[in-house]
């Protein structure tokens, strides 16, 4: 089953657009999930730093 997603429109630079296409391509990911992987190693260090984050949908990403 597959799980629920939010949906959000980033907008970004072009340089920063080709080299998020340049790590992706490198690590095999699309594009959507080298961003997903870079958010959730910011917010690990975040919570590392400042605790975890509780939020509403209590499961891992």
């Amino acid at each position: 089953m597959q799980k629920n997603y939010s949906r959000y429109t980033l907008r970004i630079s072009n340089n920063l657009h080709e080299k998020i296409n340049y790590t992706a391509d490198y690590n095999g990911r699309s594009k959507n999930k080298e961003i997903e992987m870079a958010v959730k190693r910011y917010i690990l260090d975040f919570e590392r730093l400042h605790g975890e984050i509780e939020t509403k949908n209590d499961s891992d990403f």
